[in-house]
């Protein structure tokens, strides 16, 4: 898949699912709804950012498992898919990966409740009371191909923490794009 179509498949899917590890190192998958801010949109991050926040809707608390998981284990995945039961050929995945961060006040926090209630009419009556997980995108993932973000490590203000993961996939081509 082309990754700009991948890109606008994510921006524009209503509700993603999000995967996390729990502190003792079992998988967390929840369905969210979320906004993707492009790298100049995300409050100088280097790379685009997923947000998603916990919201008004019925629960027993706004302390949520997902929060504690990404303190506890900051690497983390948002899912979208598309399946037609009669047309197998139109069925397609975009995943991405990175590293999430929970964001419970500031500009930051701002910002992505911003993308969120221009993005879901729900969040325009009642926006989201509760902190904000955001995961700085630094893989995309669809059927057929990947896309990595090639982050500057060296510089401590590009990313909240260095990604120490090697993904074997075997011989690939590779082109890098300058800018």
């Amino acid at each position: 898949m082309d990754p700009a179509l991948a890109r606008g498949r994510l921006a524009a899917a209503r509700v993603g699912r999000l995967g996390t590890v729990t502190g003792d190192d079992r998988p967390h998958l929840v369905p969210c709804c979320f906004a993707l801010l492009d790298a100049d949109d995300a409050g100088g991050r280097a790379q685009p950012t997923v947000v998603t926040a916990v919201d008004a809707k019925p629960k027993s608390t706004l302390a949520l498992r997902r929060l504690a998981n990404v303190r506890a284990h900051p690497h983390a995945s948002l899912l979208i898919d598309h399946y037609d039961d009669g047309d197998w050929s139109a069925l397609w995945w975009v995943r991405v990966d990175g590293v999430a961060s929970v964001v419970d006040d500031g500009p930051d926090r701002d910002r992505a409740v911003a993308a969120l209630v221009a993005k879901y009419e729900q969040y325009r009556r009642t926006p989201p009371p509760g902190p904000v997980i955001a995961l700085d995108v630094t893989a995309w993932r669809q059927r057929d191909s990947m896309t990595v973000h090639l982050v500057n490590l060296t510089n401590p203000m590009m990313m909240k923490g260095p990604l120490r993961e090697v993904f074997p996939i075997g011989p690939e081509r590779v082109r890098i794009r300058l800018s």
